[in-house]
């Protein structure tokens, strides 16, 4: 009698994140998000400076910090409880009706500030949410080793976003005033909703990674995974060393020193556009190649020889220079933020991205933005040289430290 073996059914290999429809409608959907995004605060600083003060208007551009940064964490218990698709759907759905709200009232009529002010504070609120959610989604739309690929397409949506949003922005007010980019903007929040919803959303897997537990769903929960985990834990100080050294020169101090330097403001653009190309260089290598040996060495080796980069920025006396010296920067320290988000893509197990997303982005879309004050008024007591200095050395710390860190040195992109 011959035994026939059972027949067992071949996973099919995984597509390349670039070539995988599913990856691709998510990137529509973020891109989309991101230039909205954009458009709505050229629309919105605009309309400020035209209704009220300057004072006025800085009050209106920054009353959705505050919201963001006391909301962030909880926002990440919400998306790892409520599902990441459900909450980004949820908050362009309101972000869409909110700013075509607001541009109907100023087709009606001038509104003034008021309504500017509480759409900063829905945009705070809804920020809290969507932040953590779209760091949640893309373990849900791919596979993990696909994480690192995804990341790097991210980064490029971001840098698109940035090029092509401002520009529309600033189009759509010129043909038709504030109405008329508040308009675009929530069109476009609205068109990342049936893209959000054709996704093909993975199971969570159900083991409980490092820990070997099962997830937990407070924020609690979220906080002991990334204590207890070997390179979750350094890397999140990693990140917040870095945004709290990278954040205030590249912008508030580098407007101060195109100031003092004379450039102006096309000078700054200049300066800013090659950090740009830079970054987007990063991005573009890791979406290309899916993956960087040695990860975690090469993160904080980057890290280290773009804290050079800026603090040689200040010394700078010419822009040319000081064009490539930026862009010397957006390729090690965007190349370094991109595997920072790759490594915490991978390492973190699905069911707690949510909150390592708030915890990660808490720190650059949180805190760090206070402290732009206080670099403008460090430059004003000692100058734009050892303020660049003191920020260089800050990133500095966190790549020596993340050499330290065994764990984190030593850790890898899945292959």
């Amino acid at each position: 009698m011959t035994v026939t073996a059972p027949l067992t059914r071949t996973p099919a290999p995984q597509k390349p994140a670039h070539r995988d429809g599913n990856v691709l409608r998510w990137l529509g959907a973020y891109g989309a998000s991101m230039i909205g995004d954009n458009i709505y605060y050229v629309a919105l600083s605009w309309a400020a400076v035209q209704s009220g003060s300057p004072s006025q208007a800085g009050l209106v551009m920054a009353v959705s910090a505050a919201p963001r940064a006391l909301l962030m964490l909880g926002g990440g218990v919400i998306a790892d409880r409520l599902g990441p698709r459900r909450i980004v759907m949820a908050a362009d759905a309101v972000r869409s009706v909110a700013v075509l709200g607001v541009a109907g009232l100023f087709l009606a009529t001038r509104p003034g500030l008021w309504p500017l002010t509480v759409l900063g504070l829905v945009f705070g609120i809804v920020d809290a949410l969507f932040l953590p959610a779209v760091g949640a989604l893309p373990a849900r739309v791919t596979g993990r080793d696909q994480l690192a690929r995804v990341q790097g397409l991210r980064g490029l949506a971001v840098r698109l976003a940035n090029v092509v949003g401002a520009p529309l922005g600033g189009l759509g007010v010129a043909l038709g005033g504030p109405a008329a980019a508040f308009g675009a903007a929530g069109l476009l929040f609205a068109i990342s909703l049936p893209l959000l919803m054709s996704l093909r959303i993975r199971d969570l897997p159900d083991d409980g990674g490092e820990s070997g537990a099962p997830a937990g769903n407070g924020l609690a929960d979220g906080l002991r995974h990334i204590r207890r985990h070997s390179v979750l834990a350094p890397l999140v100080v990693v990140i917040a060393l870095s945004d709290l050294g990278f954040v205030g020169p590249l912008n508030v101090g580098l407007t101060l020193l195109a100031d003092q330097r004379g450039w102006g403001a096309s000078g700054m653009g200049s300066v800013l556009a090659g950090f740009g190309v830079g970054a987007g260089a990063a991005s573009l290598l890791l979406a290309v190649c899916g993956r960087v040996p040695r990860a975690g060495l090469v993160l904080a080796v980057t890290m280290g020889g773009g804290a050079v980069a800026i603090g040689a920025l200040a010394f700078v006396p010419r822009l040319a220079a000081a064009v490539a010296v930026a862009l010397v920067i957006g390729l090690l320290a965007g190349l370094s933020g991109a595997l920072c988000g790759a490594l915490t893509q991978t390492h973190a197990e699905p069911a707690y991205l949510g909150r390592v997303t708030a915890v990660t982005s808490l720190s650059s879309l949180g805190l760090v933005p206070l402290t732009m004050p206080l670099t403008g008024a460090a430059v004003g007591l000692w100058g734009t040289g050892p303020v660049f200095v003191a920020s260089a050395a800050i990133c500095a710390l966190a790549g020596v430290y993340g050499l330290c860190r065994t764990p984190l040195r030593r850790a890898e992109l899945p292959a």
